[in-house]
């Protein structure tokens, strides 16, 4: 027997018309009768959107390792903090550094990575590298560029992504321990990174190079590409940014949408509004080299970009890549089921983490001479 196409869909969507029979009509229940009512009253003109309070469940499609960080409360004390003066800033700041610092060495043990310290350009570094180097890395070098607000991981504690970069991605890294406010505020952290890489340009060859961040550090990153070029110095032949902080001034669809949900940064209203401002020191926000997003784009090395669904930073990164898009630049967008803003550092052994760092070796490998 031969059926039309149409059949064959109503027996597939499972239609008892296809019997002869009535099909029975599933309503809304009362309770979402009473909702659409509401939201659609509350949302019947042009404007801002009203929704409805709502809990928001950890999400099945994520690893078993990677739900445990998905399902855990707010980072504190961190997230909100807002201390009273700079002393406290300080106390708080090294504090958390040195809880930070404690697991690194068990850490690179376990991936087969070394660190030393360095003064590299005349500043503080780490030299971070696989003990095993892949013969294809053996003439490449990256440039790292921590995380945390301007103000969170200095010394050894900045180092976690480096590690993770060496031993995942089998490349050696110098990561800057650049100046940090209270002590230092603009242009201390960028003035670091630029000398950095100005040492590292004597080093190896640019197009052997990429430099790469999350946070502050994909901010600092893209700000570092704009400076270079105006400076007339070459850049690096690729670049990889993490949820970047790449607009400061508290612009962007998700730092509503993903308010209260993303459970590191929580809130724009929480921490970084004050270290914005500890770190911009009276600054425009909207300055390029704080906010690189309303700099020029034209030019820059094609950039992998690393953000989640629950990110806060998830439209920094949205319009980054669009904006380098729209500059002609080459840039691939990752972006990762149920992951809050950088959650791939904190979950080491979750199998999106390991996915993280080998998309973006992949990216590089696949731009850096050798």
């Amino acid at each position: 027997m031969r059926l039309s196409l149409s059949a064959m869909l109503v027996i597939a969507c499972g239609s008892h018309a296809a019997f002869g029979q009535a099909a029975p009509v599933q309503g809304p229940s009362s309770g979402f009768e009473r909702l659409e009512a509401e939201m659609g009253a509350a949302n019947a003109g042009p404007g801002p959107r009203t929704v409805p309070a709502k809990v928001i469940p950890v999400p099945d499609t994520v690893s078993p390792q990677f739900r445990t960080a998905v399902a855990a409360p707010y980072r504190a004390p961190a997230w909100n903090a807002n201390p009273s003066d700079p002393a406290a800033w300080k106390a708080l700041v090294d504090r958390l550094a040195a809880a930070g610092a404690a697991g690194l060495p068990a850490l690179r043990e376990k991936l087969g990575v070394t660190s030393e310290a360095a003064v590299i350009g005349g500043v503080k570094a780490f030299i971070v590298q696989p003990r095993q180097m892949p013969e294809a890395n053996r003439n490449r070098l990256l440039l790292h560029i921590h995380g945390g607000g301007y103000v969170y991981n200095p010394g050894e504690a900045g180092t976690l992504e480096a590690i993770l970069m060496a031993g995942l991605g089998g490349f050696k890294v110098i990561s800057v321990d650049y100046r940090m406010p209270p002590d230092a505020p603009y242009p201390a952290a960028m003035d670091d990174a630029a000398a950095a890489w100005r040492a590292m340009l004597t080093m190896q060859k640019p197009q052997n190079m990429a430099v790469f961040g999350t946070s502050t550090g994909g901010g600092m990153t893209l700000a570092l590409m704009l400076r270079a070029k105006a400076e007339g110095l070459p850049l690096p032949a690729a670049i990889g940014l993490g949820t970047p902080w790449s607009d400061m001034t508290e612009t962007g669809d998700s730092y509503k949408t993903n308010e209260w949900i993303d459970n590191v940064l929580v809130s724009y209203s929480g921490y970084l509004t004050p270290a914005a401002k500890l770190y911009a020191a009276g600054r425009d926000l909207k300055d390029p080299q704080l906010s690189p997003i309303y700099g020029d784009f034209a030019g820059l090395p094609p950039a992998i970009l690393i953000t989640g669904t629950r990110d806060l930073f998830l439209s920094n990164t949205v319009r980054t890549h669009r904006k380098l898009r729209a500059a002609g630049i080459e840039a691939s967008l990752q972006v990762f089921e149920g992951l809050s803003h950088a959650q791939y550092l904190a979950t080491l052994d979750a199998p999106e983490t390991k996915e993280v760092f080998g998309e973006m070796a992949r990216f590089l490998d696949a731009h850096l001479a050798r």
